[in-house]
């Protein structure tokens, strides 16, 4: 369910047009995207609390949580489900 919402997301933020649609969960981002820089990551967060009405602090945030787009994916669960 996540998954998608947060693909499509991704995709709008770092404007990635129909090559983020070959994203899967196991894709790497960070280090991956030329596209997810610093200031792409804060736009990516706002967009996603935006959406799925969630507050992401700070402390948070780490690398691992976007390692993948499922890893990403399962964050904003986790995040849901608080």
């Amino acid at each position: 369910m996540y998954f998608e919402e947060v693909k499509t997301i991704l995709i709008d933020v770092l404007a990635l047009g129909e090559s983020g649609q070959h994203l899967s969960e196991d894709s790497p981002l960070l280090g991956s995207l030329p596209e997810l820089d610093s200031m792409a990551v804060v736009s990516l967060i706002g967009a996603l609390e935006e959406r799925f009405g969630i507050a992401i602090d700070d402390d948070d945030i780490s690398a691992s949580t976007f390692a993948t787009l499922g890893t990403l994916a399962a964050f904003v669960a986790q995040k849901q489900a608080e």
